[in-house]
């Protein structure tokens, strides 16, 4: 638990008047944040209603690493065997977009899916971090979309376009601090109609895994993200659908789709 907040926290960035600012949301009320998240951050005055103000992208990371196949039902459903390791893949920092922001589709592409996802925060920076502390690196935890163009995933050799097209890593609506990451239930639903519905406890490779694994050869800084992997049910979008991810003890993001004029 970090000092100067209570167990479970949600870390905002909003907008408000014109300013970016860094915010703490408590029962649909914004107060700022006095200092940085990542350090010993305090709650302040309050700033405005939730409904009054934009939530942004909670995080601006200078890395997005998403884990390929890493719900058991997910594997099956996709006829292959669970890897041994996680299978790690970029989404650029371009890909981000936040909560009610607009996912769009781009040319060159007959089919967009969505996944459900749980994304860990980063909170300082990791390099070669024992399973065992790997939690302690943890800042929190968002709600996260990762957005995937079929044909193209199919077509190319690398999963550049079809992962991380512009709009395609939708993360929010904020960072919930204090969060167990073991068996937290995640429902992903389109128009209302759920889709996916499942808990992390049917990860292959769990968080803490994943961060041992990942700063083996990579080093995270604070403020990247993990896209730890979608549970079964993924399925085609089509332009005007709204697509959800409710992960327990976040919230709620939301994002729709539509094509590019």
């Amino acid at each position: 638990m970090r000092e100067g907040l209570e167990e479970t926290v949600n870390i905002a960035r909003v907008l408000i008047q014109g300013e970016t600012r860094w915010a703490i949301v408590e029962d649909d009320q914004v107060y700022r944040l006095i200092g940085s998240p990542f350090d010993v951050p305090q709650r302040g005055e309050r700033l405005a209603a939730l409904a009054d103000v934009r939530l942004l992208p909670p995080v601006v990371p200078s890395k997005i690493v998403a884990i390929g196949l890493n719900y058991l039902m997910h594997a099956r459903e996709s006829g292959q065997e669970p890897p041994a390791e996680p299978q790690a893949f970029f989404k650029p920092p371009s890909s981000v977009i936040g909560h009610l922001d607009t996912i769009y589709w781009p040319p060159g592409t007959e089919r967009i899916d969505y996944e459900a996802e749980l994304c860990v925060v980063i909170g300082r920076r990791a390099k070669n971090v024992p399973v065992e502390r790997a939690l302690d690196y943890v800042l929190g935890y968002t709600c996260g979309n990762d957005v995937s163009a079929r044909d193209f995933q199919r077509n190319d050799l690398q999963w550049a376009r079809a992962k991380g097209s512009d709009t395609f890593c939708p993360l929010g609506p904020w960072i919930t601090t204090g969060l167990d990451p073991r068996n937290l239930r995640i429902i992903g639903t389109l128009n209302g109609e759920v889709r996916q519905d499942s808990t992390t406890a049917d990860l292959i490779h769990g968080v803490d895994r994943l961060i041992a694994h990942i700063t083996r050869w990579i080093t995270l800084e604070p403020g990247d993200v993990i896209m730890t992997g979608t549970p079964a049910g993924i399925g085609p979008m089509k332009p005007g659908d709204e697509f959800a991810v409710t992960i327990e003890g976040i919230g709620t993001l939301r994002n729709r789709l539509e094509r590019i004029e």
